[in-house]
Formats: structure tokens, C-alpha cells, sequence
């Protein structure tokens, strides 16, 4: 059976990296987009713009993304098999950004439900005027907390000898993540293309990413092999097959999408 798996299992990862390649979009930026369409309204007013052209994600979903992305590749730096969650105090940071994201979304949401329907709504009133500015924030501190605990959960899965040490366990590590993070955010609100164009890439590598991970995670409690690995070379193929099934799962929605509305742009509004 395990003999069977190891070639059924990279035989369908080339299946749907071609399926990908062939459906979505052109182009490496039309590539990008066919991640984001899976996962995102892609409204314009509501992106970052490269010229003409908007992101793959608009501008909360590209907080969230990138964010995650950076997260999972600051916690391996510092701490690559840390399989514990955030102690109580991280937690409850988190747990705030969260919270912030939340509320932002929410208020977003009516604004544009408001916009969509004049009159809709008039008993509720918005808190604030929503702006990209706050969505890319918001998101970037939901990313955090997604990336961090994502990235505990994975190696607690995974690891055959388990570091019980927090992953994200100190407010040292947070403030480093945190100040990053900012940095990063006002790259990406300069709108220069010298930022957006690897941001674009960026953040759809954090959809992929955090999508391989959990389905790994499935794989291998599905094929029984939870802490039996040693390395990451040891689990090419929960890897692939997390990757072969976080790829089918976007093209799925991607064709399901396409056919509802007939379009590769926003949903239609209206």
C-alpha cells in the first residue's frame, strides 16, 4: 500500500499543478490571481493597485497572507521543531488582534452592504469609514495569529521528538514579529511596485502555505504517521499531498466561482 501511495501520490500533485497552470488566468500575476480568487471578493476599490492592475487579494486579505507567510518563516528562524502554543499573555495579544480584525471586517462589511443597497440597514450605523489602510493593519495582525498557532499545531503533529518550548513565547519575539510586520505594511502602502510585485507573491505563498500545512496535518493522521518524522526530508510526501489537495481544494472553488458568476474578476455587485 505504501508503495502504491509514493507514486499515486506525486503522479496527482503534477495532475493538479498542470490543472492550475491550464485553468487559471495567464501569467505569473494571473497565476497569483487564481489563488486569491478561491479565497477572496477581489473588489478593486478594495485592493492595492500594481499601476492598473490590482493584487491577487485585496487589501485585508493581503495583510492577513503576507503576515502568516512572515510569520511561519520568523518562527522557523527562531525555533524550527517549537511545538508549544503562545503562553496566556501571547495568547490574549492575539486573541485582541483577532478581535480588532473582527470588528474592522464587520464594519467593512455593512459600509459596503450600505454602498451596495442604499437604505439597507439605516437602524445600524457604522462605526467608522473603513479605508485599506485599517483592512491591511487588521489583517496583519489576524495573519499573526493564524501563522503561530498553525505553526505549533503542524509540529506538534508532525515532530517525532517534540520542543514543548512556546513557539511565539515571549514579548521579545512578538515585538520582532510585530515590527516586521510594520515595516512590511508600509512597503506595501507606499504602493510602489518595487514592493507590490513580491508582496503579490508573497501573500498568495501564504494561502498555499497554511493550506499545505493543514492538510498535511490530515494527511498524516488519515495515514497514522503523527510524530514519526525526524526531518523534513522524511515527509516529502504529506508535504505533496498536502500540497496536491490545498491545490485541488483552490481549483474547485475557483471552477465553482467562475461558473456562478462568468467572470475571473470581483464578485459582481448589485
Amino acid at each position: 500500500m505504501q508503495k502504491i501511495v509514493k507514486w499515486i501520490v506525486p503522479l496527482a500533485a503534477l495532475l493538479a499543478i498542470g490543472a492550475y497552470v491550464y485553468i487559471t488566468p495567464p501569467g505569473l500575476l494571473g497565476k497569483a490571481d487564481g489563488v486569491g480568487y478561491a479565497i477572496c471578493h477581489r473588489i478593486s476599490e478594495r485592493s492595492f493597485h500594481i499601476g492598473e492592475r490590482q493584487l491577487p487579494m485585496c487589501a485585508r486579505d493581503t495583510g492577513t497572507f503576507t503576515s502568516a507567510a512572515v510569520t511561519l518563516i520568523f518562527l522557523s528562524i527562531i525555533g524550527s521543531k517549537r511545538s508549544g502554543m503562545p503562553p496566556k499573555k501571547i495568547i490574549l495579544t492575539l486573541g485582541a488582534f483577532f478581535l480588532i480584525w473582527a470588528i474592522d471586517g464587520s464594519n467593512s462589511y455593512l459600509y459596503l452592504i450600505k454602498q451596495t443597497y442604499p437604505g439597507a440597514f439605516p437602524q445600524i450605523p457604522n462605526i467608522y469609514i473603513p479605508n485599506n489602510i485599517l483592512r491591511l493593519l487588521t489583517g496583519s495582525g489576524m495573519g499573526m495569529g493564524m501563522g503561530a498557532v498553525l505553526y505549533a499545531a503542524f509540529n506538534q503533529t508532525a515532530w517525532k521528538e517534540v520542543d514543548a518550548r512556546p513557539a511565539l513565547g515571549s514579548w521579545r519575539d512578538l515585538g520582532l514579529l510585530i515590527g516586521t510586520m510594520l515595516l512590511i505594511d508600509l512597503a506595501i502602502l507606499s504602493e510602489s511596485p518595487i514592493a507590490l510585485y513580491p508582496i503579490a507573491f508573497i501573500s498568495v505563498l501564504g494561502v498555499v502555505t497554511l493550506l499545505t500545512l493543514i492538510f498535511s496535518v490530515v494527511w498524516m493522521m488519515v495515514m497514522r504517521q503523527e510524530n514519526t518524522f525526524t526531518s523534513i526530508r522524511e515527509m516529502w510526501l504529506a508535504l505533496t499531498a498536502g500540497l496536491t489537495l490545498a491545490l485541488i481544494m483552490l481549483l474547485v472553488i475557483d471552477l465553482l466561482r467562475l461558473r456562478l458568476t462568468g467572470t475571473w474578476g470581483a464578485f459582481p455587485l448589485g
